[in-house]
């Protein structure tokens, strides 16, 4: 049967529209801004978009692609994490540390005076390489040489730590030798100088230099010496506290520096008779009494007896002398014994080679000074040589004629 004129023909079909296939991790949008962005799932549950639009889908797609892989290989990062300030960070960093109370006082002077002013209220994960450098070179202009390496080695630590706990990725600290001070080695003063400085000083000091010399003590060990501690008969002192004087002035019985630096160190017998008459006369009594005090029987405080320090440099005529230039001495001339690089770091207590090294440089360059000298008198001696073998050739030319 034929088709009725009045039949509407049958339409074409139309093919469907083809759609990208859906994504298995993550979705990017078109903005209104003709930009695209780019949401993922985050490990922490949270629907995360990137930090910044793309110009194209292809490059948002190679985003998430990354950030997909990122994730399967654990080294994923909460971007929240580094939203913290720098002030609030670094505080609760040195709250949680087990340090000295010296060691507490100096970091938080560092943060308070080089550290807060520049990083506290910025973000820690917005702290960049390049915002550490403009800082170090800055302070580097204003501060003193020894400051600013202190302050750059507790900025890295607390930029370490942020790190360890998944806060920022990398740390921005990467300024090669920052941490290590600049500062031109002290010059060793002369035994004779030493002798010098002790007949300087009151005689209620005369111990202090002669100990502080040839022992290598440091100022807080001298300080904080006992009686019974200073064992004259066998000839050693036994080095078990320091006195420590805090930012506000307070002194405080503390331990050594390191585990190093709890130590016996041999005295040399010829300052034995100075040290046993000082007990008699200044020290402190009972055996738990300091070995140093003052006039009037405090504890030895380094800011008092600094007017006493100042006639002295002006008697011996050395302005820059540093009661440390003692300790200085005392190292060099036992690395000049011959010392091995071990029994100079026990006798300085040291648990690093560094320092010692320092006192072996030094012998190494007064040993090339002596060995330079051999050598001009083993080129004399060639000279010398020399002429009575020219002279028994001549004698046996003339007995052939």
């Amino acid at each position: 049967m034929a088709k009725s004129a009045l039949a509407t023909p049958e339409e074409p079909k139309r093919p469907a529209k083809s759609s990208s296939p859906k994504r298995r991790f993550g979705r990017v949008r078109l903005l209104p801004s003709g930009r695209y962005q780019a949401r993922y799932l985050a490990p922490d549950g949270a629907d995360r978009p990137a930090p910044f639009t793309f110009a194209t889908k292809r490059e948002a797609n190679r985003w998430l692609v990354l950030k997909e892989t990122e994730i399967q290989r654990g080294e994923w990062m909460n971007p929240d994490g580094g939203m913290i300030s720098f002030e609030v960070y670094a505080t609760q960093w040195v709250d949680d540390r087990v340090i000295k109370r010296t060691t507490e006082g100096l970091y938080r002077s560092l943060l308070k005076n080089h550290l807060m002013p520049t990083f506290g209220k910025r973000q820690i994960g917005e702290i960049k390489d390049a915002d550490v450098r403009q800082w170090r070179k800055e302070r580097l202009g204003a501060v003193g040489q020894s400051t600013v390496p202190k302050a750059y080695q507790l900025l890295k630590s607390i930029m370490n730590t942020a790190v360890a706990d998944e806060l920022i990725r990398r740390n921005p600290c990467r300024i090669k030798g920052a941490s290590v001070p600049d500062t031109p080695e002290r010059p060793a003063i002369p035994l004779a100088k030493v002798l010098e400085i002790a007949d300087a000083v009151p005689e209620r000091y005369r111990a202090l230099v002669l100990l502080g010399t040839f022992t290598s003590l440091r100022w807080g060990e001298l300080a904080g010496l006992r009686r019974k501690n200073l064992d004259l008969d066998a000839a050693v002192v036994r080095v078990v506290g320091t006195l420590a004087e805090l930012n506000g002035g307070k002194l405080v019985d503390d331990t050594p520096k390191s585990r190093a630096g709890r130590r016996v160190v041999a005295i040399p017998p010829e300052i034995l008779p100075d040290l046993r008459r000082h007990l008699e006369r200044y020290a402190e009594p009972g055996e738990n009494g300091h070995v140093f005090i003052g006039p009037k029987g405090g504890l030895l405080r380094r800011s008092a007896f600094r007017r006493i320090w100042n006639k002295v440099q002006i008697k011996v005529g050395l302005p820059d002398l540093l009661f440390h230039d003692l300790r200085h001495a005392g190292n060099t001339l036992a690395a000049s014994t011959g010392a091995s690089l071990r029994e100079l770091m026990t006798r300085m207590g040291h648990s690093s080679t560094r320092a010692a090294l320092i006192y072996q440089h030094a012998t190494q360059e007064r040993d090339q000074v002596i060995a330079q000298a051999l050598g001009k008198a083993l080129k004399g001696a060639r000279k010398e040589h020399g002429k009575k073998a020219s002279g028994t050739q001549r004698a046996r030319k003339i007995k052939k004629k």
